[in-house]
């Protein structure tokens, strides 16, 4: 989670001008969760600090780069009595790889509804990641995984890994506890950030896990094409978060996943959708 914490710190190099850069273990890409944190990083830091993110969209242009830095430029759309729009633009080799809109709102009050959460199980009564991974890929797989990740996941429905083992398991659904892998400090853009990186990290995967295919199996490949979250409470992401995600359709190489984000008192906070490349082969 530092390590996390340490990317998000973005440096600022000019006026809306900042630079990230991503971890050393990245080899092919930068994640997606990382490039849209950053990004939104950058958009809050232009924003007073009374006008909380209220929904951000985003696509992904172009595979970024993890082995230089990302330059953020945040063109200040507009600053309103009540709402304020920033468009930030990612930029490696001259390139554009993403670009975010985020709507800023100060507290106002309002009609008040939500959806219900679902009956789920408590999370510390739900296998680790480690636990689930062994009998898929062995220890030290499963090790060096979870090391990497930090964020504490905690999985109430099949892995991906697990129906293309077993295409029974195959799914539409998907359900899974996480949380910050340690205690944050009380900045609430800080918090959105981390969900913002961390709602990228499960959901593609609830339309493999309708098809009982899986990254990695050797024939399928894919990759994030657009975001979109909306924020509808303060929330504190070193809590458990329970993240009900499915998958309304997919066709044409592209699937459509959508999750919703609930605290452990039933909360809705969050409510995200995202669309990705998904394309299979016969090897």
């Amino acid at each position: 989670m530092k390590a996390l914490l340490d990317l998000l710190d973005l440096e600022q190099i000019e006026n809306d001008i900042f630079r990230g850069r991503s971890p050393e273990d990245r080899q092919q890409r930068v994640f997606g969760g990382q490039v849209a944190g950053q990004a939104l990083v950058a958009a809050g830091r232009t924003v007073p600090v009374n006008r909380p993110v209220h929904s951000l969209h985003a696509y992904f242009i172009r595979p970024g780069d993890p082995l230089v830095p990302i330059v953020y430029t945040v063109d200040r759309v507009r600053d309103g009595r009540s709402f304020t729009t920033r468009r930030v633009t990612a930029v490696q080799h001259g390139k554009a790889i993403f670009t975010l809109s985020a709507s800023f709102q100060i507290a106002e009050s309002g009609p008040e509804h939500q959806a219900p959460m679902p009956p789920a199980s408590d999370p510390e009564t739900l296998p680790t990641s480690r636990d689930r991974f062994v009998p898929l890929f062995g220890e030290r797989f499963a090790d060096e995984w979870v090391s990497r990740r930090p964020f504490d996941v905690r999985h109430a429905t099949p892995l991906t890994w697990e129906a293309a083992k077993d295409p029974a398991l195959a799914t539409p659904v998907s359900e899974v506890w996480l949380k910050a892998d340690g205690e944050l400090p009380d900045d609430p853009l800080l918090h959105v950030c981390l969900m913002t990186y961390a709602s990228d990290m499960t959901l593609l995967d609830t339309v493999l896990l309708n098809h009982g295919l899986a990254w990695g199996d050797k024939r399928t490949m894919g990759a994030s094409l657009d975001h979109a979250m909306w924020f509808h409470r303060p929330f504190r992401a070193d809590d458990w978060l329970l993240y009900l995600q499915d998958t309304p359709f997919a066709g044409g190489a592209r699937g459509l996943a959508r999750g919703q984000v609930f605290t452990r008192d039933g909360q809705l906070v969050v409510s995200v959708m995202q669309e990705g490349l998904i394309r299979v082969t016969d090897a």
